[in-house]
């Protein structure tokens, strides 16, 4: 697809915002509820101007006296080897060759019965540190290079940072540890690794730095986005204590899709990082700050030589009326097979954490179905061996168009999202005859990210995984354990893993 089309199908995308669609007895079913209390545990948050030295006395809490102010300083530890949780992946996977590749983190807070924010990160083509001569152009062909930092924040309002420049760009081989200087205080040089929070503070002017415990930073935004509702600057620091990796937990994480993840085929590739865990500290949003303790929050990742060709997505870790923590992360696309021709197949999963079991339903195992509007309704079902699930989603929010790195255009204008989803959630155990028996979980939310991408969208989109090749499927079944076998040889350890 070039340029102008890709430009022409987001259009589309981004205007077919058309819910007026029939509303159907499980969406009604999901206009009553708004969450009173969305998490069995206690967190406190409050707004305040950052001009502040404390919250304004107008700032409430939950589950606290609500004319109380907060005042909430995060703790910083640094990351330690072998960490518990960790999952495969989670290393910045450059591999130092000129191929085409990009790679992308996604950390979301949710603070109960306020606001989500939603933190982006990406950096394109890191082989070439800045824009490409006409040479390179031409012995590599066009390529589209840089860092991007982008925040969905409170009121679904927007900010993006973007430098075509990737010299101040770091990660980790082997450990979701990544930062960027966009502009380093003068006199100062920029990190090239984790650095605790008030050293970043002394040689950084504007940009971030993010491990599995902290995330950090200062961004400003550069007037570049004219279809959206921003904010001129954001600053944060939080910490995060994970309470679910990808898996049991107590047991082994795993590879969200499989252990071919460690190859360049099948991309790109997704990896979550973190279903949910628990943020403590503070975000200054225009002229609001936001403190919270322990929000629901959440990370994953994406790599490879580009975006699927469509897409859609649905998280949630904030929900009513479940007993103990519940995190859900739904998601599909139309991805591109290896070879020489433009073959395209149906990928998707949903899976869910509760109460310390991971349930999941992954396209080799049983069969993954969905239905797509354009805009405004997300619906799926999946059933493995021993459950079966159903989510639906809708939203009557415009949503907002986010960017993503993209081979056509770069860092683009490329999928539209919303934190205000209302969300309904649903697990039975599967019967022998595949019918639904006891309900192990049913859930609602008013707080699901949603999101729909790529393109063209000329319409609902049904689909289901029944044409995952039966050779996939019955490799990913096979239980190797590459980060086993790797650990015996770490010299041909792939980056990333």
């Amino acid at each position: 697809m070039d340029t102008q089309s890709l430009f022409v199908s987001m259009n589309t995308n981004l205007s077919s915002l058309n819910l007026s669609r029939p509303v159907s007895p499980v969406t009604r079913s999901l206009l009553p509820f708004r969450s009173a209390k969305l998490v069995p545990r206690s967190v406190s948050a409050s707004i305040s101007s950052p001009n502040s030295e404390t919250p304004s006395s107008s700032g409430h809490s939950i589950d606290t006296d609500k004319d109380a102010a907060i005042s909430v300083k995060p703790v910083y530890v640094p990351t330690p080897p072998n960490r518990e949780l960790q999952t495969p992946h989670s290393g910045y996977h450059f591999d130092g060759t000129a191929r085409k590749f990009f790679e992308g983190w996604y950390f979301r807070v949710s603070i109960p019965e306020k606001e989500s924010f939603c933190f982006m990160y990406s950096v394109e083509n890191p082989a070439f540190r800045k824009s490409l001569s006409p040479f390179e152009t031409a012995l590599y062909g066009p390529r589209f290079t840089g860092v991007g930092a982008q925040i969905l924040g409170a009121n679904d309002k927007y900010i993006c940072q973007y430098s075509p420049e990737s010299h101040n760009f770091w990660g980790e081989r082997h450990e979701l540890v990544l930062g960027n200087t966009f502009s380093a205080v003068p006199g100062a040089r920029a990190p090239n690794k984790e650095v605790p929070p008030e050293e970043f503070n002394r040689r950084v002017s504007q940009g971030f730095q993010v491990t599995p415990y902290w995330n950090q930073g200062h961004i400003c935004d550069d007037g570049r986005t004219d279809y959206a509702e921003t904010v001129k600057s954001a600053r944060w620091e939080y910490s995060t204590r994970p309470v679910f990796g990808w898996g049991d937990v107590g047991g082994k994480q795993k590879s969200t899709a499989g252990w071919l993840a460690a190859f360049p085929v099948f991309e790109p590739h997704w990896q979550i990082c973190m279903a949910g865990g628990l943020s403590t500290g503070w975000i200054e949003w225009g002229d609001e700050r936001f403190e919270f303790r322990d929000a629901p929050s959440y990370s994953e990742k994406n790599w490879g030589g580009g975006f699927p060709r469509k897409w859609f997505w649905v998280q949630c870790n904030v929900f009513e009326g479940a007993k103990g923590d519940v995190a859900l992360t739904a998601a599909g696309g139309l991805r591109q097979l290896p070879g020489l021709n433009e073959t395209f197949e149906n990928a998707a999963l949903v899976c869910v954490h509760y109460d310390g079991k991971f349930y999941e339903f992954v396209p080799w195992q049983g069969v993954v179905s969905w239905e797509m509007s354009t805009w405004g309704y997300w619906y799926m079902t999946a059933e493995n061996e021993t459950h079966i699930v159903e989510l639906e989603a809708r939203t009557n929010e415009a949503g907002t168009p986010l960017r993503a790195p993209t081979t056509e255009a770069g860092l683009a204008t490329a999928c539209r999202d919303s934190c205000y989803g209302e969300l309904k959630l649903q697990i039975w155990e599967r019967l022998y005859d595949g019918s639904k028996g006891k309900v192990i979980l049913e859930v609602k939310s008013s707080m699901a990210a949603v999101e729909i991408g790529g393109g063209p969208w000329f319409g609902t989109w049904k689909g289901n995984t029944s044409d995952t090749p039966e050779l996939l499927k019955r490799s990913l079944q096979v239980p190797l354990d590459l980060e086993g076998a790797f650990g015996l040889v770490p010299f041909f350890k792939p980056p990333g893993l």
